[in-house]
């Protein structure tokens, strides 16, 4: 299936920057993002194929978006080093212009049991899914004030949810807490710019099939086909929350599957 890039669509003329865009989520976000209009910023710390023991990198998520008539800019960026974080939206500003748009999605995870944590490995899950989208969400908030306009979407996971006393959490409780620092980050910097028309929102997948989700063993061949959230899905309902009366659309703690479900939507088909 051939698919265009729409000029005027959605996100035209709009700079988003995308973090963890190399593969999975992040990339399917970047490919939708384009497909409607958007000058898009694909970052990741993996730029070419083979730099990364997964599939996946930045300028092969760039190249797919220029050959179908898009625009794309591939910035590597380490999240868990601040002069990389903001050398991340310097760039940005510089190639295409104030970013319009932050999805916040990179993420470092180890599933350890507390007992068994590395304080290196909790640092630096913490550095870059709370410190990171706290410093970039600063980078770029002076100008959206300024302009009046902007979104920031976080990306979050199920895993915030407070787990059953008599469930194993399979070692996932700093990730757990990672994101749910996330989404009261996120519902707290939405009450502090409501007045500037800037939108904040996080949202969850559900259980996407991504190389990360497979690497970690989330998803076997034992998982219910209906469980898995087709990564087309994400896409969408992150488009969705990125666009229209952002006095209207914040503040929201939401899912892929509720976001589909309440504006009626159909997930499109991505780049190939």
């Amino acid at each position: 299936m051939n698919v265009e890039i729409n000029k005027d669509g959605a996100l035209a003329g709009q700079v988003a920057v995308i973090t963890g865009a190399s593969r999975g989520i992040g990339e399917a976000i970047a490919l939708r993002y384009a497909q409607e209009g958007a000058k898009v910023i694909v970052s990741a710390r993996t730029v070419e194929d083979g730099d990364h023991i997964l599939p996946g990198s930045i300028n092969s998520v760039v190249r797919r978006i220029t050959d179908a008539g898009g625009e794309a800019h591939g910035v590597r960026a380490d999240l868990a080093i601040a002069e990389h974080r903001v050398n991340l939206i310097e760039e940005a500003e510089k190639i295409f212009g104030p970013v319009d748009i932050l999805v916040n999605n990179a993420a470092v995870t180890y599933f350890v049991p507390v007992t068994d944590f590395r304080e290196k490995h909790f640092r630096l899950m913490t550095e870059v899914q709370v410190a990171a989208p706290f410093h970039l969400s600063q980078l770029v908030l002076p100008s959206m004030i300024e302009r009046k306009s902007g979104w920031i979407l976080n990306i979050s996971s199920h895993a915030a949810l407070h787990p059953e006393k008599d469930v194993s959490g399979r070692g996932g409780t700093v990730y757990g807490m990672c994101k749910a620092a996330l989404e009261r980050f996120t519902t707290g910097l939405a009450s502090e710019v409501y007045s500037h028309n800037i939108g904040v929102n996080v949202i969850s997948p559900g259980l996407v099939a991504t190389p990360g989700v497979v690497h970690h063993k989330l998803i076997t061949d034992e998982t219910p086909e209906e469980r898995i959230t087709p990564v087309e899905n994400m896409a969408e309902a992150c488009l969705r929350l990125v666009h229209g009366d952002a006095k209207d659309l914040t503040g929201k703690i939401t899912y892929a599957v509720d976001v589909l479900s309440d504006y009626s939507l159909s997930p499109a088909a991505l780049i190939a």
